[in-house]
């Protein structure tokens, strides 16, 4: 299965051609007031209606209730609920059956302590990602461009599909592909110039990265066969 490329913080028509021209397969939007990246309601439609099924629509929320959940799975239309905050799992699967969607949680890690909740999301969650913990001083609770120690997720099987974020770019993100095994990768401060400034360059960039990242590790097909 090829490795799924998700191109996170869209929140400019330009910018998300650029990552639907590149090849992204999941693109987000986030809806966190905090956040530089944050798409209002009202410039939802829009963004949203641009896909036009070339990619996965990915819904980014931190600790929402209800209402704003209700309200945002209405402008944004999701294929894919995104959970960036503190949910615990009873939360993740009241949303996930609330809104009818595959949910994703994001979950923090810098130590391998931090992996002991794994099960009991993997058990409420479509999708597992892993991104660096927030440092104390940090205001959001991702896209702080921070990695983590990628072998703490080496062997790693929560029998759900497995992302990886935290501080990727074009430049790093063959490494982390070398490293664990992954189902997909997430970026977002990788693919900017500036905190919500998304770089039509650095998108395509990033994605060629783990393109070829990808056919490079792929063993081939062809075996040499010897005569009997």
């Amino acid at each position: 299965m090829a490795i799924e490329v998700k191109i996170c913080g869209l929140s400019t028509a330009e910018t998300l051609e650029a990552a639907l021209a590149a090849g992204a397969d999941l693109v987000g939007f986030v809806h966190f007031p905090k956040s530089p990246r944050h798409v209002p309601l009202e410039a939802a439609p829009a963004l949203s209606g641009a896909v036009a099924g070339r990619a996965g629509k990915v819904l980014l929320l931190v600790d929402p209730d209800d209402a704003t959940l209700d309200a945002a799975v209405a402008a944004f239309q999701p294929d894919i609920m995104q959970l960036h905050g503190k949910e615990t799992p009873e939360r993740v699967a009241a949303i996930r059956a609330r809104t009818g969607r595959p949910v994703m949680k994001a979950l923090p890690v810098s130590s391998a302590a931090d992996l002991a909740v794994v099960p009991a999301y993997a058990a409420v969650a479509d999708r597992l990602l892993f991104d660096a913990k927030p440092a104390p001083d940090d205001t959001l609770p991702g896209g702080n461009g921070r990695v983590f120690d990628w072998t703490l997720l080496a062997g790693l099987d929560p029998g759900r599909p497995v992302m990886l974020s935290g501080g990727l770019d074009a430049g790093n993100v063959s490494q982390a592909l070398s490293v664990v095994r992954l189902d997909g990768v997430d970026v977002s401060s990788g693919v900017e110039t500036a905190p919500g400034l998304k770089s039509p360059e650095k998108i395509l960039a990033f994605v060629r990265a783990v393109k070829a990242a990808e056919a490079a590790s792929r063993p081939s097909r062809l075996k040499k066969v010897e005569a009997p």
